[in-house]
């Protein structure tokens, strides 16, 4: 045991411990379970449980947003939902800036971490915290674009809102995996990409690819979801949208399209919001904000939870005692006049 923990520079009681939080995990949704190996999936569903033990711990000391969804559990299409959505939320018809701002502030918990593969864009769990269902959403920092973030988040919110969290997914079909996605794809679009006021931007030059590109600008949507939207809605063709999803290919857009690095949103603020709460109002020191962790059940080094909550480096390393009291008596020594 004390070789396992030195060889991957976890602390020995991370292998021994039991942890005392409440916290039931159900199903978790990755966009590329086709295509990821089992191993990344298991190694990201632990990580979203020990985000769980981590919000449920912070959650004593923080009022956190709460969980903010409609009643209603079922839709007569993935396009309808998404427009409940919208009214519920009291979002309007216009583009959303910042889909990360309303996540979070509808009680959605979300994180942003480097992955082991770039086969996973993102992922959603349920897990039960004392009684209670939170969601979490996770994004990969390997693929962090302004417009994918965007189309990310949609899409789990519309696995949030349209699938059955109790089911096993692993267990689905290849088939029945692939309708799912398509739905929260068309939650997704539909969400970010409503109707009336997208057809009206669109409509006047719908089969022009350098429109579309210009459009990006302001939904903040990828070009090739917005033709994907106006195909749905009949402004173009199959054969129109087939024709300029070529020319992208062609022109190695569909990795990379313009003003990918230019478009800019916000990163998952809430947990890193609730640390640096607690830090700066003394609540805890960082050593004594990972003892505090420990002893509750997730013992882990300082690094593994900053990178896990998308911290600033060093935020929750110990500091060294007198540090402070130095700088200050510098500070001090000044003004005197020698």
């Amino acid at each position: 045991m004390l070789s396992l923990s030195g060889e991957l520079q976890f602390p020995y009681e991370y292998f021994i411990q039991s942890d005392s939080f409440k916290v039931k995990s159900g199903s978790t949704y990755f966009r590329s379970l086709l295509k990821t190996n089992k191993k990344y999936r298991i190694e990201q569903s632990v990580k979203m449980e020990h985000l769980a033990v981590i919000y449920s711990f912070l959650k004593d000391y923080v009022e956190f947003p709460k969980l903010n969804l409609p009643k209603n559990e079922k839709y007569a299409s993935p396009t309808e939902a998404g427009r409940i959505l919208r009214e519920f939320w009291g979002l309007g018809e216009e583009p959303i800036s910042d889909m990360i701002r309303v996540l979070e502030e509808n009680g959605v918990i979300a994180t942003m971490f480097r992955t082991s593969t770039d086969d996973i864009d993102a992922f959603s769990q349920l897990i039960e915290v004392d009684g209670q269902d939170i969601f979490l959403v996770a994004l990969s920092k390997n693929k962090d674009t302004a417009v994918r973030t965007h189309f990310d988040v949609a899409h789990e919110l519309g696995h949030i809102m349209l699938h059955e969290w109790s089911e096993d997914v692993e267990s689905l079909t290849r088939e029945q995996f692939k309708e799912r996605e398509k739905e929260a794809n068309e939650f997704a679009a539909a969400f970010l990409l409503p109707e009336t006021p997208f057809r009206r931007d669109v409509s006047v030059y719908s089969n022009n690819l350098e429109y579309y590109i210009q459009l990006k600008k302001k939904w903040k949507v990828s070009t090739a979801a917005m033709l994907y939207r106006s195909c749905d809605l009949g402004l173009i063709t199959q054969n129109q949208y087939q024709y300029m999803i070529r020319i992208m290919q062609k022109k190695n857009w569909r990795k990379n399209e313009p003003f990918d690095n230019i478009l800019k949103t916000a990163k998952p603020s809430l947990l890193s919001d609730a640390i640096e709460v607690l830090l700066v109002n003394n609540v805890f020191t960082p050593s004594e904000f990972m003892k505090e962790l420990s002893k509750e059940g997730l013992a882990m080094n300082s690094r593994e939870v900053e990178m896990l909550l998308d911290l600033p480096q060093d935020m929750l390393k110990p500091r060294q005692a007198g540090m402070g009291k130095i700088v200050s008596l510098k500070a001090d020594l000044s003004g005197i006049d020698s």
